[in-house]
């Protein structure tokens, strides 16, 4: 496994993080969040990655003693919780152990349940396979980026890119010098935030019809496109395993 491509992968979802590396993978990963969203929507009408539209169908079908909806929306929030907190138990065992590939593991379990969710298709578990499936991805770039990127969570973006444009309007006192206070939108942080959202929409028209055409079967290419971006750490520590402590 050697050559330009190999380094690329190794790095962009091995140990060593840099700023770039952490966009370029959020940028796959929010596709690939857009496409499962979309997808997921059409298999069972609804969005797993919208948890502030779940935690507030609770109190509604709890007022109209909808008893089943509320059990589902709890099922849905409590397994995109487990999918996060999966993700912080596999990316702090695997400093642990000192592992080439902690920030990989949890894509790759993520491409070996979507794969689970292609070949199962709709069922009573599917929402809850996916809202788990958010959780874990979103945690996981959360953690690379400390707390900076957002994959799933499309109301973050589009908020941040309010702020930068509120920065860009803004009139400065013209007495200000660029180090006494003055507001300064970030073109380099705007371009990234526009790239995620845009890339989040082009995932969910890719998903929709992935999905009308050939079904649950479409998660399969997104599986291989995560497992791509995870085997070279993992196939590193196969064949070059640490000692850890």
């Amino acid at each position: 496994m050697l050559g330009m491509p190999t380094q690329y992968l190794r790095a962009l979802s091995g140990q060593q993080r840099r700023a770039d590396l952490n966009l370029n993978l959020a940028r796959y990963l929010t596709f690939v969040a857009g496409a499962a969203n979309a997808g997921g929507f059409l298999a069972v009408q609804q969005y797993t990655s919208h948890m502030s539209g779940i935690v507030a169908s609770i109190g509604d079908n709890l007022a109209l003693g909808h008893h089943q909806l509320v059990l589902a929306s709890l099922l849905a929030l409590l397994s995109f919780l487990a999918g996060a907190a999966c993700t912080a138990i596999m990316v702090n065992w695997g400093k642990r152990k000192k592992l080439h590939s902690l920030f990989a593991l949890p894509l790759l379990l993520e491409s070996l349940l979507l794969i689970g969710f292609g070949l199962v298709g709709s069922s009573i578990t599917t929402v809850m396979l996916l809202c788990f499936l958010m959780g874990l991805q979103n945690a996981l770039i959360t953690k690379i980026s400390k707390t900076e990127i957002r994959t799933t969570h499309v109301t973050g973006i589009v908020t941040d890119i309010g702020i930068e444009l509120g920065k860009l309007i803004y009139r400065n006192d013209p007495s200000l010098s660029q180090t006494d206070g003055m507001v300064m939108a970030s073109g380099e942080k705007m371009r990234a935030l526009w790239s995620l959202l845009l890339l989040f929409l082009l995932g969910g028209i890719v998903g929709a019809f992935g999905f009308q055409k050939i079904g649950s079967l479409f998660t399969i290419p997104l599986a291989g496109l995560l497992l791509l971006l995870a085997i070279v750490p993992v196939w590193d520590d196969i064949t070059q395993p640490r000692k850890s402590p």
